[in-house]
């Protein structure tokens, strides 16, 4: 809504769901800016790329199985390949969607929106990193994938958080390892380093807002670590763990990344907690993992 208010040309798209992403919010302040699709994702992600192509900046959100899974071509050729300035805010994205279940617990987006050439894909952990992320999105010229989750999450950073694209943050010191985890599960693996620092390893965290492109420096101090922990609420094939490793090893690290994350399943209908316990994602496991 604060974009919208200082840029008319900004637009609001949602497939049935603007309850559940709040869009219907930014439609009661602006309601000439607002379509509404029903249960029509690929036809949405269609108009998306008619309007950019009119020069609107369209902000089109559904939950992340219907916007990077239902609309993959629509997203892939109607807007990547024509390079529409495009904003796709996927919400509900991994098991955090939790007792909705396999069906609606979208682990593949990373891998199937990051594939997709000149696509920017963004990730936020908390309030203030969504708020900062959005606007980077919108500052940004050219298609970005935004994916956020359903869980309220703690607050992480402070009232004025300075984003842009390319930027990982770092958001605990450490000299023993470094873990790195993006969204919803960047909460878990910032206790996960409490539990091992009460046995003598000293973890640094890092919040991969940026999780398309990876950036040199981030590189260059990932590098500086022997062994990289990936926690992702995403399936390993494709994560952001195999590609960290791949552009580590690129770079010319001798560092070893483990991958924690889905290993070749679906998900369940549960509660975010213990779908993350189920599949090695709580703090007690990660834990377990690096030491």
């Amino acid at each position: 809504m604060e974009i919208g208010e200082k840029d008319p040309r900004v637009v609001a798209l949602a497939a049935d769901l603007a309850k559940s992403t709040y869009t219907e919010m930014f439609k009661e302040r602006f309601p000439d800016r607002h379509f509404e699709f029903g249960i029509q994702e690929q036809n949405m992600m269609g108009v998306a790329a008619g309007l950019a192509a009119t020069g609107k900046i369209p902000f089109a959100s559904t939950f992340a199985v219907f916007a990077a899974g239902r609309a993959y071509d629509q997203v892939r050729l109607s807007i990547a390949y024509a390079r529409f300035n495009v904003k796709i805010v996927a919400t509900h994205g991994g098991l955090a969607t939790g007792e909705d279940g396999a069906s609606h617990q979208m682990t593949e987006d990373i891998s199937l929106m990051g594939a997709i050439p000149g696509m920017i894909v963004l990730s936020a952990s908390d309030y203030y990193s969504t708020k900062s992320v959005l606007m980077a999105a919108y500052e940004h010229t050219g298609p970005v994938y935004v994916r956020l989750v359903r869980p309220a999450a703690p607050v992480i950073y402070g009232g004025v958080f300075e984003f842009k694209i390319g930027d990982v943050k770092k958001v605990r010191d450490g000299n023993d390892v470094a873990i790195v985890s993006y969204g919803y599960t960047l909460h878990k693996a910032l206790e996960a380093a409490e539990l091992v620092r009460e046995r003598g390893v000293d973890a640094a965290v890092y919040d991969f807002l940026t999780i398309k492109p990876i950036g040199a420096r981030t590189l260059e101090e990932l590098a500086g670590y022997e062994r990289v922990f990936v926690v992702e609420d995403h399936v390993v094939w494709g994560g952001l763990g195999v590609n960290l490793a791949g552009e580590l090893d690129r770079y010319g690290a001798k560092t070893r990344v483990v991958t924690l994350g889905i290993r070749d399943s679906f998900g369940h209908s549960g509660t975010p907690e213990d779908l993350y316990r189920l599949f090695g994602l709580d703090p007690e496991s990660i834990a377990k993992n690096i030491l």
